[in-house]
C-alpha cells in the first residue's frame, strides 16, 4: 500500500484503515515517500520510506519524481509483492510507472473534475495528460463514491470493465461507543448555554468552511445558538479574521491565556483524539465543503448518531444521505429534505451567496426548532451509517482483491 505522507486528513485516515483491515488476509506493507510528516494515524503494519524530499525546484522536483519510481520498482521485487494499491494521485503515479509483474490498484478519494486545487498549467497536463494516459494502465480503479465513477471514464477514459467503487468505511461500533464518552465540565457548560452546530475536518479550500461563517453570523442575528469547529489546518488564522470581521466572539484552543467559557459564539477547538464527544451532543453537524469524495467526517457524524445538514457537493453526500436519487443537472438551488439529513446549496467561497446563504439559515432555523425531526433525522443518519461498516466494505475489498489475482495481466 501506497501514500505520499503520514500526515493529517481523510485519505491518511482511510489508508490507515485499510492497512488495518487487510493484513487479516494478506502479508500488507506500508510504503510512504519520506518521513516529513508525523504517523498520526499508525496501524501496525511494517512501514518502508523511498527516502525521497519533495519540494524545491522544477528540476528538483523531477529528480526527485525519478527516484521514487525506481526505489518503488525495486522494493516491489525485494517484496515480492502481488497487489501494489495506491491512495492519492501523487502515489498513483509512482505506482504505475514502477509496475513490474504485480497488479497495480488505484483508489480515487475524490472529484478530478471538481478539484478546485487541479488548477493552473500544471492542472491542465495533469487532466488533459498525465491521468487520462497512467489511469488507463492500471488493473483496477476503485473510486470511494459511484459519483466519481462516471467522470473517470468519460474525462479519463478508464474503461468501464476497470471501475468499481467502493466507498469509505466507519468503525461503526468504535465511533458510536466513543461519542459516548463525556465532555470535561467547561466545554459541558458551552453546550448547555445555547443550541450549538458543529462541523469537522481540515481547516482548508476544500472544506470551504469561510462563507459557514457568514451563514452562522446570520443564523446569530435570529436566534442563540454556538458553533464548534473541530480540526485544524492552513487556513487557521484566516477563517479567525474572518468571523472576529464579522462581530462574532471567537475561542481559541491555541490559546492558553484564554479560558473556555460559554462567552463566545465561535469555538476552534483544534484537533481532537476524541472529534465525536464533541459531535454526538450538539444538535446540528454542519458539513459545508465545496467538493468531496467520499467524506469520513461526514459519515463519522451519522455513525455518532446526529442530524446532519451539508452541501450536495460532488461527491459523496448526495450518495450518503440520498442514495436513491440521481445526481441533478445543476446545482440545487433549494434545501433537499432527504432520507438522511439536508442537502443544501453550495456556498460560494468568492462571497456572499444571498439565496444560498438563506436556505442554509432556514434549514438550520428548523432543524434548531423542531427536536423531533432532529431525533428522526439522528436516527435514520446511524442506520445509514451501518451500511459503511468495516465489515461490509473489505468483503468487498477483499473479493476484488481476489478477483484481480487470479485475472490474467490487463
Amino acid at each position: 500500500m501506497i501514500i505520499p505522507n503520514r500526515g493529517m486528513g481523510g485519505a491518511q485516515r482511510a489508508f490507515h484503515d485499510h492497512g488495518v483491515a487487510l493484513r487479516e488476509y494478506y502479508d500488507v506493507t506500508e510504503v510512504i515517500f519520506n518521513e516529513d510528516e508525523p504517523d498520526l494515524y499508525p496501524s501496525g503494519n511494517p512501514v518502508r520510506s523511498l527516502g525521497v524530499p519533495g519540494g524545491g525546484s522544477p528540476l528538483a522536483k523531477m529528480q526527485h519524481f525519478y527516484r521514487r519510481v525506481q526505489r518503488l520498482r525495486a522494493l516491489k521485487r525485494e517484496l515480492r509483492c502481488d497487489v501494489a494499491i495506491s491512495h492519492l494521485e501523487g502515489a498513483d503515479y509512482v505506482n504505475l510507472l514502477s509496475k513490474g509483474r504485480e497488479k497495480v490498484l488505484l483508489i480515487i478519494q475524490g472529484s478530478k473534475v471538481h478539484d478546485g486545487e487541479i488548477k493552473g498549467a500544471l492542472g491542465v497536463l495533469r487532466k488533459r495528460l498525465l491521468m487520462p494516459w497512467l489511469y488507463q494502465r492500471a488493473d483496477k480503479v476503485v473510486t470511494v463514491s459511484r459519483d466519481i465513477i462516471p467522470e473517470m471514464a468519460q474525462e479519463f477514459g478508464v474503461p468501464a470493465h476497470k471501475l468499481s467503487a467502493i466507498n469509505n468505511s466507519f468503525d461503526v461500533e468504535a465511533v458510536r461507543a466513543r461519542s459516548l464518552e463525556p465532555l470535561d465540565a467547561a466545554t459541558q457548560a458551552v453546550y448547555a448555554a445555547a443550541p450549538v452546530l458543529v462541523t469537522s475536518g481540515r481547516l482548508a479550500i476544500q472544506k470551504n468552511q469561510a462563507p459557514l461563517l457568514d451563514v452562522f453570523a446570520a443564523l446569530l442575528r435570529q436566534q442563540p445558538a454556538k458553533l464548534v469547529f473541530i480540526g485544524d489546518g492552513g487556513l487557521r488564522t484566516e477563517l479567525v479574521q474572518r468571523a472576529q470581521a464579522l462581530g462574532l466572539r471567537v475561542y481559541q484552543a491555541w490559546n492558553a491565556a484564554e479560558p473556555l467559557t460559554p462567552d463566545h459564539d465561535v469555538y476552534f477547538v483544534g484537533l481532537q483524539d476524541n472529534p465525536f464527544k464533541y459531535i454526538r451532543p450538539a444538535q446540528v453537524f454542519v458539513f459545508p465543503s465545496a467538493w468531496e469524495g467520499f467524506p469520513l467526517a461526514l459519515g463519522e457524524a451519522m455513525t455518532c448518531g446526529i442530524a446532519c445538514a451539508t452541501t450536495d457537493c460532488p461527491t459523496g453526500p448526495r450518495e450518503m444521505l440520498a442514495p436513491d436519487s440521481p445526481i441533478p443537472a445543476r446545482p440545487i438551488a433549494q434545501a433537499e429534505w432527504a432520507p438522511y439529513g439536508v442537502l443544501l446549496p453550495l456556498l460560494p467561497a468568492t462571497g456572499p451567496d444571498a439565496p444560498a446563504q438563506a436556505e442554509w439559515v432556514a434549514a438550520l432555523q428548523q432543524l434548531l426548532a423542531d427536536a423531533p425531526l432532529r431525533q428522526q433525522l439522528a436516527d435514520q443518519a446511524y442506520q445509514r451509517a451501518v451500511d459503511f461498516s468495516h465489515q461490509r466494505t473489505f468483503q468487498r475489498w477483499r473479493q476484488l482483491i481476489d478477483q484481480t489475482l487470479a485475472a490474467p495481466a490487463s
